[in-house]
């Protein structure tokens, strides 16, 4: 069947069921996208994933986070304690989540049970010098596609994005104004929380670090130049699973860059993008907007860890649910409307 008849058989499918045409609004629209994804009129989700990627910035020496670098680490404890946000969410919702060590700048026991994808022990300040090596930005792309690779085989196809690194939303945010064109004072916030005069500093080092680098508009230099690991990976996690005709679920600020990229490199990749949230942080509203992007939900979060995603998971499987289980005016003996 081709995509163009999938399509037309899946919108009949869609407006024959028992209801008003288009009454069940975004779901409808949501279902259309799965079913053509999937190349099917009875699409199914099966094993939901989040990989949360965790790595530490060097940039948050410079002071531009309102939490010390330590953080980073003290997270990632919590989320392998299972007392994070995250870690409440997919208990919830029956998503499967696992905690990677991107680049944090600490050794964990061998023990440790999360998974190593460490390219460094975080990103070099970006203010002085590139975040990380042309061999580290290699070293991202290939190890977070390996770990998509083992979730598709698994039976996965689902699958959302997180992260946890303070400073990260500075990388961001220099990321986005490179790759759109934006000016930083549209793609800088308040992050994790600073202070309007925290705020102000915020922007103005990162002026400085933009000025210190040649204008990296390719992907991969932007990368090179600002960071940090994680972006990275979940840019390189986010391309295997487009190449895996996985539902990527896209969350907030960060993984919204990292998808950024990702699209930069493979514009098809937006046929399998769900944005499931916008974020309370400013540059996030300018990238959904930059990405003709329509968010499932907005709750003025800015959590991210990939909560956005597990919040909206149920969301999608009520849009699966409602094409495979609903009757139609048909089978269900129900007369259909007969005038405007």
């Amino acid at each position: 069947m081709s995509t163009v008849t999938l399509a037309q058989h899946l919108q009949q499918k869609i407006d024959l069921k028992t209801k008003p045409l288009g009454a069940l609004g975004r779901l409808e629209a949501l279902a259309l996208q799965i079913g053509l994804l999937q190349n099917c009129s009875n699409p199914e989700l099966s094993h939901p994933s989040i990989l949360t990627f965790a790595a530490d910035h060097g940039i948050a020496a410079s002071g531009v986070s309102a939490y010390p670098a330590e953080v980073t680490v003290q997270m990632v404890q919590n989320f392998l304690q299972g007392g994070a946000a995250i870690n409440v969410f997919c208990r919830q919702h029956g998503i499967e989540l696992h905690v990677v060590d991107a680049g944090v700048n600490f050794e964990f026991s061998p023990d440790t049970p999360l998974i190593d994808a460490k390219a460094g022990m975080g990103t070099r300040n970006f203010l002085h010098e590139e975040a990380m090596t042309a061999e580290q930005l290699k070293f991202c792309f290939e190890r977070s596609a390996a770990l998509v690779e083992q979730q598709a085989k698994k039976g996965c196809n689902v699958i959302g994005f997180g992260e946890m690194g303070i400073g990260n939303t500075s990388s961001a945010s220099l990321l986005m104004s490179c790759l759109t064109g934006l000016p930083l004072t549209d793609c800088v916030g308040k992050g994790a929380g600073v202070s309007d005069e925290q705020l102000v500093k915020k922007l103005h080092i990162l002026e400085r670090a933009k000025v210190s680098h040649p204008a990296p508009a390719e992907v991969s230099q932007a990368l090179r130049c600002f960071g940090g690991f994680e972006i990275a990976q979940i840019c390189g996690g986010m391309l295997k699973a487009q190449q895996r005709q996985m539902i990527i679920l896209v969350d907030g600020f960060i993984a919204s860059v990292a998808f950024l990229c990702a699209r930069s490199i493979n514009p098809e990749i937006t046929m399998n993008a769900v944005f499931c949230h916008q974020s309370d942080e400013l540059g996030h509203k300018n990238l959904l907007r930059h990405l003709d992007a329509s968010p499932l939900l907005h709750l003025s979060m800015r959590v991210g860890e990939g909560t956005g995603c597990a919040i909206a998971y149920p969301i999608i499987e009520s849009a699966v649910r409602f094409l495979n289980e609903m009757a139609s005016f048909e089978s269900a003996g129900v007369s259909q409307k007969t005038s405007e």
